[in-house]
């Protein structure tokens, strides 16, 4: 049995600081958690938000204890003075140093857990760094192979509807690249990557995995596409000989049945669209976007920037909440 952590220690990254990255984190100070919390920001940025909220907010040092109304806080000073809703590529840099400043702490043992609000894509890449998604550009920092997967939990609408785990085969790509990056190698790694980090991170002795197919109808065997016959199916059957418990290459339009999905514990999708709209209708407020393959467990925000909201108010921490939740519980690996 593993020992248990006294408390977990998280780090929080706002991201896009014009975003409402910031004021998520006023937000969530105003509550008690039972992680230590640790936010890598500009602390300028996090009193403007305050102000605009109305809400209490004193910054502690690194170390410090936070209660409501109190954040600790690894200060990162910007280059340029937020204007909400308003991304500035001057603060580009400090937006990916911050994260990857965050799972540092995380690879080099002084922190058990990476959490990261929205971040802005085009400002990054306006202003000359190639980044394609803080999922890749962790991987590349910690050099392994990871697998995106977004899952929805507990529902406060809805208790009886069970959680919904969604992972993708491929994440960031154009529609017209996808097939060519649907290979056996890279399938197979995703689904190991998969399977263990069901046993591993969420205490599932037996994962059940229900895979779906690349086209309408997986393949319409052979008429519609022939992935499903030439990689999807022959990678499947290598890996349930080898002992996983895999379902399909399975249709999309009729995987998400209730039924379905009572059935298995997570479902691959293979590309971005392919099932993450199912689960965000399902409960968009209500899901975050897990990292797995990484050497500590990270956990984001299943939602944009939304510069029109940010400095308003107006922005919904439930995804934030429940992120720091999620960390947390994965943070104290299962007995």
């Amino acid at each position: 049995m593993r020992p248990r952590l006294a408390r977990s220690r998280l780090v929080l990254v706002p991201g896009e600081p014009a975003g409402i990255g910031p004021e998520l984190c006023v937000w969530i100070a105003q509550r008690t958690h039972t992680a230590r919390i640790l936010v890598l920001a500009d602390p300028d940025t996090l009193l403007q938000a305050a102000r605009a909220l109305g809400l209490p907010l004193r910054l502690l040092d690194p170390g410090g204890d936070a209660g409501p109304g109190e954040l600790a806080l690894l200060p990162l000073r910007q280059v340029a003075p937020t204007v909400f809703g308003q991304p500035d590529a001057a603060n580009a840099r400090g937006v990916i140093d911050a994260l990857l400043l965050g799972a540092r702490r995380c690879l080099d043992g002084q922190a058990d857990a990476l959490v990261t609000g929205p971040v802005h894509k085009a400002a990054i890449n306006a202003a000359g760094i190639a980044y394609s998604g803080t999922t890749e550009l962790l991987a590349a920092q910690a050099q392994c192979d990871v697998v995106m997967m977004l899952a929805s939990v507990a529902s406060t609408r809805d208790p009886q509807r069970p959680p919904l785990r969604v992972a993708l085969a491929t994440t960031h790509l154009p529609l017209r690249d996808v097939p060519a990056a649907i290979t056996r190698e890279g399938l197979a790694r995703t689904l190991c990557i998969l399977d263990s980090d069901l046993r591993s991170r969420f205490g599932i002795a037996q994962p059940r995995i229900a895979v779906l197919g690349l086209n309408p109808h997986a393949g319409e065997q052979g008429y519609l596409g022939r992935e499903e016959i030439e990689i999807i199916t022959p990678t499947l059957d290598a890996l349930r000989n080898a002992g996983m418990q895999l379902i399909g290459p399975l249709p999309a339009d009729t995987a998400f049945l209730p039924r379905h999905l009572a059935a298995c514990d997570a479902v691959l999708a293979m590309y971005h669209d392919q099932g993450l709209p199912v689960l965000k209708h399902a409960g968009f407020e209500e899901a975050v976007n897990i990292t797995l393959g990484l050497p500590y467990p990270r956990v984001a925000v299943d939602h944009g920037t939304a510069l029109e909201l940010a400095g308003s108010g107006r922005a919904d921490p439930s995804s934030l909440l429940h992120a720091i939740a999620v960390a947390t519980a994965m943070a104290q690996p299962p007995d």
